[in-house]
């Protein structure tokens, strides 16, 4: 029998005893890493969990969904130890703003526009509009707060029908919400020519502190002054095809005869906290 017949068994059994303790190495690396992973702590503890929210909140300047908050504060990732984070965050949502209330703090955490944010109270929203000249950015005309509360409470709405209930053209209004983002084109209607359909946008829900649109009040709560038949009804012999643009261009500019700061919320919190 030649020598190399004789070592080839043996090369073969070292091998696989090579390939063995590599496979045994991994196998002990992994269950390593799990039992590590396992007994990792979460990185707040149910106590620290209402600060954490406070913190990412205080750091936001749009709302923050539920489940971000539950991914950041790592919630999310030991069920064992917070089985339920909704229900966490609305209860530390809710002791924290206990404290703002009873320790007289000018701001709340509101659930706007499917999450929650810090927004300051109303009572605080002159002094804001003043240090940072929000007042003048602000104003809605009578012509833009009457179109405003047509496509809110009526939408999705065409710019036909909205003519039809204000009684002019307001094609300038119209823009002017939608540069502001309070309002956005929201589809075509199925009907003769497809026009399109106006709608509220979420900028609209955080600026009146809104979870959602089915939390709308009356309309007179929202945009003083207005009936729920002004919106609703057409004016008498309204030809809004014949009325130009014009009129509503003139009154709608931010220092007009009937400017209105409508746009600062009347329901929840008017302006972010600095």
């Amino acid at each position: 029998m030649s020598k190399k017949a004789r070592t080839a068994p043996e090369s073969t059994a070292e091998q696989a005893t090579t390939d063995g303790d590599e496979t045994a190495t991994q196998q002990a690396q992994v269950a390593i890493e799990a039992s590590e992973s396992e007994q990792a702590p979460p990185p707040f503890s149910p106590e620290r969990i209402p600060g954490a929210i406070e913190a990412l909140l205080l750091t936001m300047d749009k709302a923050l969904p539920a489940m971000k908050i539950a991914e950041a504060t790592g919630m999310r990732d030991h069920p064992g130890v917070f089985p339920k984070p909704t229900q966490t965050i609305d209860a530390a949502v809710e002791a924290l703003n206990a404290v703002y209330e009873r320790t007289g703090r000018s701001f709340r955490i509101e659930s706007v526009a499917g999450g929650y944010r810090v927004m300051t109270l109303p009572e605080f929203a002159p002094a804001i509009a003043a240090i940072q000249g929000l007042r003048e950015s602000s104003k809605l005309s009578r012509a833009a707060i009457e179109t405003l509360a047509i496509v809110a409470y009526r939408q999705p709405i065409t710019r036909v029908q909205i003519e039809t209930i204000r009684g002019v053209a307001c094609g300038e209004v119209l823009r002017g919400l939608m540069e502001k983002n309070l309002v956005t084109i929201a589809g075509r209607a199925e009907e003769l020519g497809r026009p399109l359909l106006y709608g509220t946008t979420k900028r609209f829900l955080e600026a009146f502190g809104l979870s959602s649109m089915k939390d709308l009040p009356p309309v007179n709560d929202v945009f003083p002054g207005l009936t729920a038949s002004s919106i609703n009804e057409p004016k008498p012999g309204a030809k809004p095809r014949v009325v130009a643009d014009q009129t509503d261009q003139q009154t709608d500019a931010p220092d007009g005869e009937h400017a209105s700061e409508a746009v600062e919320p009347v329901v929840a919190g008017a302006k972010e906290a600095q």
